[in-house]
């Protein structure tokens, strides 16, 4: 196990703030061990110094020293790919689905997007950090330490950085780490329907511009798909961008194939997300940009798709999986982790170590983060999930039952709320 710097000396004990004893430890390395049976993790400063077996421990000097009894302890789990931030509900066109109506039939009458970019709009930033607290609260009271958030429901450049600065608000008011998102390139409004060539120029020419001039967004997203953006179009925002030292992610090949993975492998984007329609080429040329696919199952369970992503090829390739809930009002109105990765094992038949690893490993890289955060390695920030569990299969195979005993960010206790 790693140690910050070499062996520490035996004689002198290695100072700490706290350091956790008797747990069992799924540190969630790339390589090393899959559980430690007496594990112990000690952290300075927010990051963690020591994790590993009890016996390989160097001397410790803690000011506070916590017993784990045997739980589980993990890393903080991580939820790469949310909507978090939103204005209004669709529970009655949900209604109206499951009773036959189709989007089509539903868009036409004022549903769809187009509500949530009307009841975003109207809504005051105070608004939306208090509508979106309530999601953000049943992720913390999951394990969750770290959420990225999309903007895409406001589609003007006034509402778009309103949409980021509450989701950068969600950060002060509780205790997580926020990484948001501009994904002004979501759809074009319907006041723009007929000259989608000018919200596109919007997008890349003055949208792009302000948010990364004002520090709003920590990446780019977008939806290439037949009901959004064309490959082309997507490239375009890709482009504008890479201009302002942006880095990209996309919603890519969910409802056809549009050969969106090789295009976000193309921009070495930091993911592709959705995949359900991911080719061949797509598949081996983000294993060879190093793009993570993002696999959502709340969407696929919700919208009741038959396609699976193809998780075989992806890891025939090589590709790195995360998975997240993709919280939103629309097709994935699903605020638990815990769920997701149960889908993931159950729908697309991912192991536990994969489920567990796409919420910690995986999605740390999924945002540009895996050398920060994602395991249990010396350096990285001190963010932990500790869990009235033994085996990391009990996060996975339970369905409604949230083992959840502690979570520590960044070395200290974090309350849920």
């Amino acid at each position: 196990m790693l140690t910050d710097g070499a062996k520490t000396d035996r004689v002198r004990p290695m100072q700490c703030d706290r350091v956790w004893t008797r747990a069992r430890l799924a540190p969630m390395a790339a390589a090393g061990p899959w559980l430690i049976e007496d594990g112990i993790v000690a952290a300075r400063g927010g990051r963690i110094v020591h994790a590993g077996p009890a016996a390989d421990a160097p001397r410790l000097k803690a000011a506070e020293t916590i017993d784990c009894g045997g739980r589980l302890l993990t890393p903080g789990l991580i939820d790469c790919h949310t909507h978090l931030v939103f204005a209004g509900e669709r529970a009655a066109e949900f209604e109206k689905r499951i009773a036959g109506a189709s989007y089509e039939e539903i868009a036409r009458g004022g549903g769809g997007i187009v509500s949530t970019v009307a009841a975003t709009r109207a809504a005051s930033e105070d608004d939306l950090v208090a509508a979106a607290l309530p999601r953000l609260d049943a992720l913390l009271a999951e394990g969750v330490t770290t959420v990225e958030v999309k903007s895409g429901y406001g589609l003007t450049i006034a509402d778009e950085a309103k949409m980021l600065r509450a989701a950068r608000r969600l950060g002060e008011a509780r205790d997580v780490r926020i990484v948001p998102t501009l994904l002004g390139a979501h759809t074009v409004p319907g006041e723009m329907k007929a000259d989608r060539g000018r919200y596109l120029d919007l997008v890349c020419e003055a949208m792009i511009p302000a948010v990364a001039a004002a520090g709003l967004a920590a990446a780019v997203d977008a939806f290439c798909e037949t009901i959004a953006f064309s490959p082309g179009e997507t490239a375009r925002v890709f482009e504008a961008a890479r201009r302002h030292g942006l880095p990209v992610k996309l919603h890519a090949d969910q409802l056809s194939d549009q050969g969106g993975g090789a295009l976000a492998a193309r921009f070495g984007a930091l993911s592709a997300d959705h995949l359900e329609h991911l080719s061949a080429e797509g598949a081996a040329a983000m294993a060879r940009a190093g793009t993570v696919a993002v696999l959502l199952p709340g969407a696929f369970y919700f919208t009741r798709e038959t396609r699976p992503p193809p998780v075989d090829l992806l890891r025939s390739c090589g590709v790195r999986i995360a998975l997240a809930t993709d919280c939103n009002p629309g097709t994935s109105p699903l605020t638990s982790i815990l769920m997701a990765m149960n889908m993931g094992a159950t729908l697309f038949r991912l192991t536990v170590a994969e489920c567990l690893a796409g919420v910690t490993r995986e999605a740390a890289a999924a945002l540009g983060l895996a050398d920060e955060r994602g395991t249990l390695e010396a350096g990285k920030a001190c963010d932990l999930a500790i869990w009235n569990a033994a085996s990391p299969a009990e996060l996975v195979y339970r369905m409604g039952f949230n083992p959840l005993h502690a979570r520590v960010r960044e070395g200290r206790w974090a309350n849920l709320r």
